[in-house]
């Protein structure tokens, strides 16, 4: 009886700590996948070349509205920024005639600010569109995901929840 209960405990034991092994493994990979999420992301800011892709917009005093079609970016580029945007919002004086009323523009930035927090940076930048001002206000995590604050001289601030992620070089020579 001793040497039943005894066998027993050992296959018990032999069995145990192999998937105590395979959740280290576990931890480890993803604490991996994570740094080089994190080494992906440093790059991209510090080569301030990225895109945006929104996935929520909030409107000053309305609810959160979520974004369909994942169509909606700014291309962020210390060169070259295009933004294509939905607004809603209070226009104060858009130009008669102004198409579909979203915030679309292509400009250089320029007063570009970069700050290093904890686990997330936040970045300034000043874009001249065609018809407005445009102040960006990117705070991104080192997962990936962002938010960004638009405030311009013309409409009403409007704040965006996406991800960034890594500009097609392809796209942006065009």
């Amino acid at each position: 009886m001793k040497t039943k209960l005894l066998i027993l405990l050992v296959l018990l034991f032999s069995f145990s700590i192999p998937s105590s092994a395979q959740e280290k493994s576990k931890k480890e990979l993803k604490a991996e996948r994570e740094s080089q999420k994190q080494k992906e992301i440093e790059v991209m800011i510090n080569s301030k070349n990225f895109v945006f892709d929104a996935q929520r917009v909030i409107p000053q005093g309305g609810r959160l509205l979520n974004l369909d079609y994942n169509t909606y970016f700014l291309k962020f580029n210390e060169t070259r920024t295009i933004c294509d945007l939905p607004f809603f919002g209070r226009g104060f004086s858009v130009p008669y005639g102004s198409g579909d009323g979203g915030i679309k523009f292509e400009g250089t930035p320029e007063d570009i600010k970069i700050v290093k927090k904890n686990k997330s940076y936040n970045i300034k930048a000043v874009v001249k569109g065609n018809n407005d001002i445009y102040n960006l206000f990117f705070t991104i995590f080192s997962n990936g995901n962002a938010s960004l604050l638009v405030n311009s001289n013309n409409r009403s601030p409007v704040s965006y929840d996406g991800e960034i992620k890594k500009q097609d070089t392809e796209k942006v020579k065009e």
